[in-house]
């Protein structure tokens, strides 16, 4: 069957290939290049020094400084929720597994400004626990807290949805030897089990990075928009923007674009890894 594909593929017509890689390629350019390269052409429209004192002015290195301090929370706590899911429901079977799984796949299937409605209600001042926090002077929406938590609650699945079928495809066979063999539970981790996920792992760690710095619907709802405290790049932006400050906000934008397009080459690269320890061709 995939000899008789090849030989269907080899005798298409020239120009009909030609035809299909042309309309590949305009697709490419009208909604991936062009809006790449419009974002920094208005972002140095105005010239190099209106770029650097756009964001490096106060409200937009604080917005820097909390994106940066969310993705790295959000990152570390997924990446050690990830891993202890994937560890449980590959290597172990126990009550409520598939009930377990179907809850890592939440913050998919849900709206991420739904997802940020939950916290006000969870946590608002009118929420289930308001009240009790507002007593003790603890602040989570319209803090720093509710940014930390919705992005957190958007991105856990990324690392554990990478893990699963790459943890059960390996087995348990060599775990197992490990153990009979005398080594600890951490020592079988660290040795064994850690090596053979370590390209996925990196992999998924991208993606919820990545995601966790652009998120905007579900941060938007809790965030409250104080300049200065709870705004991060993107709702930075938008503000911006909305300002009619076009140039600082592409300027702005031009920092989260940078970093998609990092991300998008660190993905192909980790992807080729990934997809050789699983034997699958991408």
């Amino acid at each position: 069957m995939i000899g008789q594909a090849e030989e269907v593929q080899m005798t298409e017509p020239r120009l009909v290939r030609l035809l299909l890689i042309f309309i590949a390629f305009v697709f490419l350019g009208i909604f991936l290049l062009l809006p790449l390269a419009s974002v920094f052409v208005e972002a140095f429209k105005k010239g190099w020094q209106l770029y650097v004192s756009s964001i490096t002015e106060p409200v937009a290195v604080a917005a820097i400084k909390l994106t940066l301090l969310t993705a790295a929370i959000a990152v570390v706590s997924n990446m050690i929720f990830g891993i202890a899911a994937a560890w449980a429901i590959s290597k172990f079977d126990f009550p409520g597994k598939s009930v377990l799984i179907t809850l890592i796949d939440l913050p998919f299937a849900v709206s991420p400004v739904i997802s940020g409605m939950v916290f006000i209600l969870l946590f608002g001042m009118q929420g289930w626990l308001g009240p009790w926090l507002n007593q003790h002077d603890i602040k989570v929406v319209f803090a720093v807290p509710g940014v930390i938590l919705a992005t957190m609650f958007v991105t856990f699945p990324f690392v554990a949805r990478e893990l699963i079928p790459l943890m059960q495809s390996q087995g348990k066979e060599a775990e197992e030897a490990a153990l009979v063999l005398g080594a600890s539970g951490w020592q079988t981790f660290l040795k064994i089990t850690l090596p053979n996920i370590k390209w996925g792992l990196l992999y998924s760690l991208i993606q919820c990075n990545a995601r966790a710095m652009g998120e905007f619907g579900a941060v938007s709802v809790v965030s409250g928009h104080i300049r200065g405290k709870t705004n991060t790049l993107p709702l930075h932006i938008e503000i911006l923007y909305n300002e009619y400050n076009f140039t600082a906000a592409f300027a702005v934008a031009s920092l989260l674009t940078f970093l998609a397009v990092v991300t998008l080459v660190l993905k192909k690269l980790l992807s080729l890894k990934v997809s050789n320890k699983r034997g699958i061709p991408f």
